[in-house]
């Protein structure tokens, strides 16, 4: 059975997948999506009721029998990329659409194992739905308010006994890359204590509902990679540099990352959490309080793992992934 990696052109961890599953004998099928369709041949076919399906990468001639799919690693979506680059803006709509409902039409009903499915990722993907859940659940969860009204923001800040910060909710990018270059006004936010001279402008969230949260101290924070049933801590020395005590993402400054053991019951409710979402994987950031409490941030449904890998080199995520893609392939042999 192959297993189909569905990513794009640029995904160091789909090189490193490919990599070790070739070191390991696997056959594997890589669809970049900023290649599709322009570079492969799709033949989809339903003759005497019985479905034959394959794809064609046609600089290398590696065809696909979908029915030969044992997993599917999906990683990253991209833009399609066309045969003519001169489509009218009505075409090129078109074209878009008309092929990503070819795609689903191909790879989303594929009876086999999924890391995870795009339709569990999407649900799982909304961080104010997140924090709901984890509460539930028994994560503690910070204090929070998503509003568009300046006086509801000044009246949940006055009651919080420390500091408040924001962040966006869908796009810490702030969608840099869905605009032309020349539209583009400032690469990112990350998160921010509101301060005073902030809280003087607040009105402005009457433009967009805006994610407001209490600010929790931290003794250090947590991410945990839930791999299938495996999850994999990695502890980050955040408060020991400025630049990273509210958010740990700088990612030119020397702060320790080192393997941590989650208590049991930790462990077993982050594992229930991602799999609450028929999710096989997930990168759940936590915060570790100075009077011990883990505290629940966020759960990224596909955020990265190589990162903290390099970092912590024990922490074999790469090779779990792997193991788990190729152990479910032959599942469904």
């Amino acid at each position: 059975m192959t297993i189909l990696i569905i990513t794009n052109s640029y995904d160091l961890h789909a090189d490193l997948m490919q990599e070790k599953l070739t070191e390991w004998q696997q056959s594997c099928f890589r669809l970049n999506l900023n290649e599709f369709p322009k570079h492969f041949h799709i033949n989809y076919q339903i003759i005497d009721n019985q479905p034959c399906t394959t794809l064609t990468h046609l600089p290398s001639g590696e065809i696909l029998e979908l029915d030969k799919v044992g997993a599917v690693w999906a990683r990253k979506s991209a833009d399609f990329c066309f045969e003519s680059d001169d489509l009218s803006p009505q075409e090129l709509a078109f074209a878009q659409q008309e092929t990503k409902h070819v795609l689903n039409s191909l790879v989303y009903g594929l009876d086999c194992y999924w890391m995870s499915h795009p339709s569990a990722v999407r649900y799982a993907a909304f961080k104010g739905e997140q924090a709901i859940r984890a509460a539930k659940m028994g994560f503690d969860v910070p204090d929070a308010l998503v509003t568009n009204c300046g006086e509801t923001v000044k009246a949940f800040k006055q009651k919080l006994t420390g500091q408040m910060i924001t962040k966006a909710m869908s796009d810490a990018s702030l969608s840099v890359s869905d605009v032309a270059l020349e539209d583009q006004q400032v690469g990112g936010m990350p998160t921010t204590l509101v301060s005073e001279a902030h809280m003087e402008n607040i009105d402005a969230v009457r433009e967009i509902p805006t994610y407001f949260q209490a600010y929790n101290e931290k003794q250090f924070e947590l991410r945990v990679t839930v791999i299938g049933e495996q999850a994999f801590a990695a502890k980050i020395d955040s408060q020991s540099c400025d630049s990273t005590r509210v958010d740990y993402r700088d990612f030119s400054a020397e702060i320790a990352y080192e393997a941590y053991t989650l208590p049991t019951e930790v462990e077993k409710r982050c594992l229930d959490f991602v799999h609450s979402y028929q999710l096989e994987y997930g990168a759940i950031d936590l915060i570790v309080t100075p009077d011990n409490k883990y505290v629940f941030l966020e759960n990224n449904p596909v955020g990265q793992f190589w990162f903290v890998q390099q970092l912590v080199p024990e922490l074999q995520m790469l090779e779990a992934v792997a193991d788990k893609l190729v152990t479910e392939a032959k599942c469904r042999r």
